[in-house]
């Protein structure tokens, strides 16, 4: 039986439309993301999804936090891996920087503030910071955890929005922004381990 033609909880309902949103997101873009869009993408009216969101605006927030939860959850397992020497840093650059690019939230999160969405980095935000908070309980030092996760994230936010052109423009190959977010990385995660050791 199709979504369209069976009763859904409302947590069923509200889970399949956000699931429906990011694949607008990653196959059209910020723009695509419509109560109107994703409710005829699930098979629901749109004063269905009106009713768990209340606007295209809290759509697209509850996806942001929607996606960076999900995100953060495969990070914070990307780390724990790491730490127990079964990771590598790359994964956790590749992880970050595919969030903002592929995944979509990087042109989610510009959409939303150019839209006049003054808190639509909120989720983001309070995502990652739950999770650099998980993570510092069990490894380095909490200020140089927040350093690195602001650097990563940062560096991986603006490649997501402009590093495809800027790399072209200076010549440089695509991935240089991983491999220096990697090297930067890794030089810190090196740095902790050498204290730790001192």
């Amino acid at each position: 039986m199709s979504i369209a033609k069976r009763r859904l909880s409302p947590e069923e309902s509200r889970s399949a439309a956000l699931g429906a949103a990011r694949d607008l997101l990653i196959e059209t873009g910020p723009q695509a993301v419509t109560l109107k869009a994703v409710s005829g993408r699930i098979g629901r009216t749109h004063a269905n999804l009106l009713h768990h969101f209340g606007s295209a605006s809290g759509l697209q927030k509850a996806l942001a936090e929607y996606l960076a939860q999900s995100i953060c959850h495969t990070i914070g397992a990307a780390v724990v891996k790491l730490r127990s020497g079964e990771g590598a840093t790359r994964e956790i650059v590749d992880l970050a920087f595919d969030a903002f690019d592929r995944e979509g939230a990087g042109a989610l999160a510009c959409w939303m503030l150019l839209s006049g969405n003054e808190d639509a980095l909120d989720p983001i935000v309070e995502a990652i910071h739950q999770l650099v908070d998980e993570l510092a309980e069990h490894g380095p030092e909490g200020r140089t955890l927040h350093e690195d996760t602001l650097v990563l994230c940062t560096m991986a936010l603006g490649d997501a929005l402009m590093g495809a052109q800027l790399a072209g423009a200076l010549g440089l190959d695509r991935n240089t922004a991983r491999a220096q977010a990697e090297k930067q990385l890794s030089a810190s995660l090196s740095l902790w381990h050498a204290e730790q050791l001192a």
